[in-house]
């Protein structure tokens, strides 16, 4: 007889990198989507914690500290137990000695390991930050402690090479005085960045002797920093890139329903802003599916000779019955498409279908009439119009197709619900101007954050996917800001950054 016996399971390092979720590895990514088990370090930073929670739902993180033995007896134990351990290291992993010994501990055992290298931070704060280190540096962390900082001074000094120092900020003073004490000159610039890679990095520059004196404004910083020492400091003006992006660090108010927000705060993060989402609306089914489930039947049969998508939900509320009742876009086969503007028809493109009609000119309903073809009793061989929409929807599509001689079946796809108020913090942030600017996608993000959470403030940028949506903006009292030519996701966040970068070239 054959016996068999329970598969153990291994350590994996990690290097989760400077900060920003953008930065792991694929070998990482496909390392934490295999992880049972979670360690990380307390310093790995909750953006990069949210993206890793968003890729292995299933495995919430446990933040260890303490000494590295102890934090490696727990991991072999989990993975004797079966478990993929995932240990999550800020930057590198073989960059820090606590993690080498751990590393070494877990190797004393009959648990095997294996090391995923991370970008280091000791490398990418400073190029995050605009400062190229060339081809030689000289790295210490603080943290390890007995670091021998003069002799590191002399080393730099006889290289002529850049000295990068990653610890708390209340290190740094001291650290400055020993650099110095070791032969560099206190006029040597020093640039202190927190929070590197991220959209809440904040640098300082400032001298080595401002440092040593706790004169260089460093109190404002906090969490872990790197100092990057040296000549190299001078040419950041010529080399910052992140933090001259056009939106860095504007806070701005994204309300829309949760699924919804991913694209708008991905484009947002690429031009340095740090967006909020603040849910307005929540999506739900109609409260009777029989009348959609008549259409998409009709749909089937032959009933419609067009199908007018007029949100990106009504098309996911079609997806989602196709679903339901074994169906796939062959169903569309003899039936005009027709999409109120760009970014409907994505929605509908990604359903493999190509639509016939996307209005030429503005992107609306009034936009979508205007294209219309009139019915032709010769041309059309059916006379009906399907409009999948939501409940609250307004009249004119129906109305202007019905002036054009269709006949029109109005159906409700699914129900827009008002979601509940944000955090009192949120709130007193929206009214206060705590927010540098909002993007609405539609009338009801508009009328339903004014509902839940009050009228923005007046120094908030208001930025407004399409007129529809201005309209509803206007009657609420908000003066509308930013408007982009194609009423899509994309070019809204694009013109927000257009509008920021005028108003910093006109200051």
């Amino acid at each position: 007889m054959t016996r068999f016996r329970k598969t153990p399971g291994r350590v994996v390092f990690v290097g989760a990198g400077p900060g920003d979720p953008g930065m792991l590895t694929a070998r990482a990514t496909a390392a934490l989507a295999e992880a049972t088990a979670l360690l990380v370090d307390p310093d790995v930073p909750a953006a990069l914690l949210d993206a890793v929670r968003e890729s292995s739902p299933g495995v919430e993180p446990t933040v260890v500290s303490g000494e590295p033995a102890d934090v490696a007896k727990g991991a072999v134990a989990a993975a004797k137990n079966g478990d993929v351990v995932v240990r999550l290291v800020a930057g590198d992993p073989f960059t820090s000695d606590a993690v080498v010994k751990e590393a070494l501990a877990v190797g004393r055992t009959s648990v095997p390991f294996d090391v995923v290298p991370g970008v280091a931070a000791s490398t990418a704060v400073p190029a995050f930050a605009g400062v190229a280190l060339g081809g030689t540096s000289l790295t210490a962390d603080l943290r390890d402690g007995g670091v021998d900082l003069p002799a590191l001074a002399r080393a730099a000094g006889a290289l002529g090479a850049p000295v990068v120092l990653q610890g708390g900020a209340e290190q740094l003073p001291d650290a400055a005085a020993r650099l110095v004490e070791g032969g560099l000159s206190g006029s040597t610039p020093v640039v202190v960045t927190t929070g590197g890679s991220g959209t809440g990095q904040k640098s300082v520059v400032a001298k080595l002797s401002a440092v040593a004196e706790k004169t260089a404004g460093l109190d404002a910083l906090s969490g872990p920093v790197v100092a990057t020492v040296g000549s190299v400091v001078d040419k950041r003006g010529k080399l910052s890139w992140w933090e001259s992006r056009p939106l860095f660090g504007w806070r701005v108010l994204v309300p829309r329903t949760k699924d919804q927000a991913g694209e708008m705060s991905d484009r947002l993060r690429a031009y340095g802003a740090v967006p909020v989402e603040v849910p307005t609306i929540a999506v739900e089914p109609p409260r009777s599916p029989a009348q959609m489930d008549r259409a998409i039947k009709g749909l089937v049969t032959g009933r419609y000779g067009w199908i007018v998508f007029t949100s990106a939900n009504a098309v996911r509320a079609v997806r989602e019955k196709f679903t339901e009742l074994g169906l796939d876009a062959r169903a569309f086969a003899g039936v005009k498409v027709a999409c109120v503007g760009e970014q409907t028809a994505e929605a509908v493109r990604a359903f493999g279908i190509v639509p016939e009609l996307v209005p030429s000119g503005q992107q609306s309903s009034e936009g979508l009439l205007a294209d219309f073809p009139e019915y032709d009793d010769v041309l059309d061989p059916i006379d009906r119009v399907l409009l999948p929409r939501a409940d609250i929807a307004t009249e004119t599509l129906t109305a202007g197709l019905k002036e054009r001689g269709w006949e029109v079946d109005d159906v409700t796809a699914y129900r827009t619900v008002r979601a509940a108020p944000p955090a009192a913090a949120v709130r007193e942030a929206i009214k206060g101007g705590g927010f540098d600017a909002v993007c609405f996608t539609s009338s009801s993000t508009v009328r339903n954050l004014v509902g839940i959470a009050g009228k923005p403030h007046a120094k908030t940028v208001v930025a407004v996917i399409g007129p529809a949506t201005a309209a509803t903006a206007q009657e609420f009292g908000l003066r509308v800001d930013v408007q982009p030519e194609t009423a899509a996701v994309v070019p809204l966040v694009d013109a927000l950054a257009a509008h920021a970068e005028a108003q910093r070239e006109g200051e």
